[in-house]
């Protein structure tokens, strides 16, 4: 089946999406979730977002029903997880805090002044 004509409010579709947003909500039952169309590759994309560290946690836990729609339903559905927005800003602002030039303490007489 060729990925332009399928759409995303289609059964076989909707069936997939709603299997993986399952499969993730009953590790995180906190995630949401989002389905946009995507062009590279050309499918359905189910945007996860997880309040976890590692987002590999999330495709390790669905990656082989996902390679079972692509590849045996032959459906082109797609799963990008996610952090929260506001917890990557949190831990940048932290990081941004600890770097080694912000913490540089410069004594003038070491510069000949």
């Amino acid at each position: 089946m060729n990925a332009e004509h399928i759409k995303q409010d289609e059964p076989r579709i909707q069936a997939a999406l709603s299997e993986l947003q399952e499969l993730i909500q009953q590790r995180w039952p906190e995630a949401s979730f989002d389905v946009s169309h995507g062009e590279d590759p050309e499918g359905v994309y189910l945007g996860a977002t997880v309040d976890i560290d590692d987002t590999d946690e999330v495709m390790d836990a669905i990656i082989d029903r996902l390679l079972d729609i692509q590849v045996e339903q032959r459906l082109p559905v797609y799963v990008i997880p996610v952090r929260p927005t506001q917890r990557v800003i949190e831990e940048m602002r932290a990081r941004a805090k600890t770097l080694p030039w912000q913490k540089a303490v410069v004594d003038p007489a070491t510069l000949g002044l």
